[in-house]
């Protein structure tokens, strides 16, 4: 994994988001949930920010916050968004071999999650919530239910040749 230099980020974009929840550390979560939709994940320099401007924070509180929920993401992500669920009906229908396939067709190594371009994003969960559909693959809120290598590597060729 490279070490990029921090994003800049438009502080203004922030303190829009702030103002919305009236600077309320209260409303931390939702704030941190509306900077990751915007930035894609949550910029360390933004996170600082939000901890120097909000009464009664500080960045490292907001770091803990951002770090403690595994919804919050500190690396960027990908325009594409992908679950690979590896709950019990999904592990036992075969979802490692569907996400090894994934993994090999957007030639991710071993613990990187987004592609070198920045296209996908890949991760794997314990449960999609769709047991009846296993192995189960989320892309951008869309699920593909019945997963089988073959069929995810057709699902990401017909992405990928939408000229993304």
């Amino acid at each position: 994994m490279s070490v990029e230099s921090p994003q800049k980020i438009d502080t203004s974009k922030l303190d829009k988001i702030m103002a919305e929840y009236n600077y309320d550390k209260s409303n931390l979560i939702a704030i941190l949930q509306k900077v990751q939709e915007e930035f894609k994940y949550l910029p360390e320099n933004a996170m600082t920010y939000i901890g120097t401007k909000m009464e009664g924070l500080s960045p490292a509180t907001v770091y803990g916050v951002a770090t403690f929920y595994a919804q919050f993401s500190l690396e960027p992500k990908g325009k594409y968004e992908m679950k690979c669920c590896d709950g019990t009906a999904c592990h036992v229908r075969g979802s490692m071999p569907v996400l090894n396939a994934v993994k090999a067709r957007l030639k991710l190594k071993d613990g990187q999650m987004t592609t070198d371009d920045g296209l996908f994003s890949v991760e794997t969960v314990s449960c999609l919530g769709a047991c009846g559909l296993a192995p189960v693959v989320v892309i951008n809120g869309k699920v593909y239910p019945q997963m089988t290598s073959d069929a995810v590597k057709i699902v990401l060729d017909t992405i990928l040749s939408e000229g993304n």
